[in-house]
């Protein structure tokens, strides 16, 4: 029996009874470096999650931001959907934030398939986003990168994909989500479709590093990073693929080129880069969550 969707689908659903809770009150702001003008939205990927008993998806981070000065929401979208669909949910959430606390633009910073989701909100209400970045998000794909877990978990497993779903959906308080597991059955083709659809910020090739960092009206950037195994304690390290090309166990590193290409290079697998499990990473890898206090005091120099 392959196990490797097995554990990356519970990798990705389960992986926050294996660290503490983070305090669920917005932390009263102890520095500015993360005052950005325009509040962050952090967007889950593929089976993931706001938070569950609360426990962050991207681990500690909201509360660090808010720490640092930033205004934070964190999306809910569908565990398993089209980025279209998901894109739709988060575009309804923010419009109620807009409308509850007098916000104009949002920065969106997602992870795995939160980076199509933020991009289409860009593509359909970009008057509401000051920014995108995405963290190990597929842009393009190419026909070998069809040989991964999340395709081999969608296309193979796909009872499976949509109990843990529907699970994650569930535990996370959100059971009204829909799950749709056939939207993205032919997940290379979506992807490069999508990015046919929403070109902004998206490179003219795969694996092209011409993506630009201001379009549209819109600032764009990108990071991934490209070690499979990092940390024999972290269980999660099971389910990443260490491939011919280089990737974090997930996305390839050129699936992962959009905008401004921060970093590509960064020591983590698709499970350390929100942060996750138990905030393991590797031996002297950079710490995930000062990334996303660093990216926000970017787009706060910026004037974002």
């Amino acid at each position: 029996m392959r196990i490797r969707p097995l554990l990356l689908s519970c990798s990705l659903a389960l992986s926050c009874l294996f660290g503490a809770a983070s305090p669920a009150y917005a932390a009263s702001a102890a520095s500015t470096t993360a005052q950005t003008q325009h509040p962050i939205v952090l967007v889950h990927g593929f089976m993931g999650f706001k938070d569950i008993l609360g426990v962050d998806y991207f681990y500690q981070v909201p509360n660090d931001l808010r720490k640092n000065g930033a205004k934070v929401y964190v999306a809910a979208v569908s565990q398993v959907n089209s980025s279209e669909a998901r894109g739709e949910q988060l575009l309804k959430q923010m419009q109620q934030w807009a409308a509850a606390d007098g916000v104009k633009k949002f920065n969106l910073i997602g992870h795995s398939q939160g980076g199509p989701t933020a991009r289409y909100v860009a593509g359909v209400a970009p008057q509401l986003v000051a920014s995108i970045t995405t963290v190990a998000s597929p842009a393009r794909m190419a026909a070998a990168d069809t040989d991964n877990v999340v395709n081999d978990l969608i296309n193979n497993y796909s009872q499976l994909t949509s109990f843990m779903g529907s699970f994650v959906a569930w535990i996370s308080g959100q059971s009204k989500l829909p799950q749709d597991v056939e939207a993205i059955k032919d997940f290379a083709n979506e992807v490069n479709a999508f990015a046919t659809r929403f070109p902004l910020g998206v490179p003219s090739s795969y694996c092209g590093l011409d993506g630009k960092e201001f379009e549209g009206g819109i600032y764009f950037y990108s990071v991934t990073g490209n070690k499979a195994k990092t940390n024999g304690w972290d269980v999660s390290d099971l389910a990443m693929i260490e491939g011919s090309t280089p990737s974090d166990g997930v996305i390839p590193v050129c699936s992962a080129h959009f905008g401004k290409v921060l970093r590509n290079d960064y020591p983590w697998n698709h499970i350390d880069e929100m942060n996750h499990v138990f905030g393991l990473i590797g031996k002297g890898a950079p710490d995930p969550v000062a990334f996303y206090r660093t990216q926000a005091n970017r787009l706060k120099l910026k004037g974002l």
